[in-house]
């Protein structure tokens, strides 16, 4: 296994991580950017955080979230019966844009998944998620910082006009950098399906894998 690489951030940046860290280890909630959007960031292990997130986003508790790790080297451990394409996939677009559909493993509870048996990972390919989720020693929630329906942010100034006071803390590491959500695909099964289509595009996945993708 590859050793981890030390995520750089400017010293202003590194004290607002260590605060967000602080929240999210008392159960918190926090706004923070990505290289996607600005996204709601608790400990997808805690319930009880997770929860405030789907309060706050006003998200049905049918829907799963997405989860954000801090290095590939993390997939073994919040997924299981990961194929050879799924590792192809995370090794061409990690860190990125690109969210994978896999089954949960054990260390992964049901609240971020809905229940489910599966989960959605991502290495976001911005230091401050990683370096967040990785001196917190837990995965974070990565769904997008707006209450369901609305536009998704992109600024932090943006998220504390959608959300206010309802987060502990906005992290504000100016514009994300994309500005647009990442792909979910489903790699569970023989066949690969797009459940969203975003920064990385079909093509792009095919072109990785050889493999035609489905759309539904």
């Amino acid at each position: 296994m590859a050793p981890r690489k030390s995520l750089t951030l400017d010293p202003s940046l590194s004290a607002q991580v260590d605060i967000a860290v602080s929240h999210l280890s008392r159960g918190g909630v926090v706004a923070i950017p990505t290289d996607t959007l600005y996204g709601l960031a608790a400990s997808a292990v805690d319930p009880e955080a997770v929860a405030r997130v789907f309060g706050i986003k006003g998200r049905p508790g049918g829907m799963a979230m997405p989860v954000l790790l801090a290095d590939p080297q993390d997939l073994d451990l919040y997924a299981t019966d990961v194929s050879e394409v799924a590792r192809e996939l995370a090794n061409r677009f990690w860190p990125g844009p690109l969210s994978l559909v896999l089954k949960r493993s054990e260390a992964m509870p049901d609240a971020a998944t809905a229940g489910r048996d599966t989960v959605a990972l991502r290495v976001p390919d911005h230091p401050v998620p990683r370096a967040i989720a990785r001196r917190l020693g837990a995965p974070i929630t990565g769904t997008s910082a707006n209450p369901s329906g609305q536009p998704a942010a992109t600024t932090a100034a943006k998220v504390r006009e959608q959300l206010g006071n309802a987060v502990d803390l906005v992290v504000d590491a100016g514009e994300s950098p994309i500005g647009e959500s990442s792909t979910i695909l489903d790699v569970t099964g023989p066949s690969l399906v797009a459940l969203r289509v975003g920064a990385v595009s079909v093509a792009d996945i095919s072109d990785a894998t050889g493999m035609p993708v489905a759309i539904p």
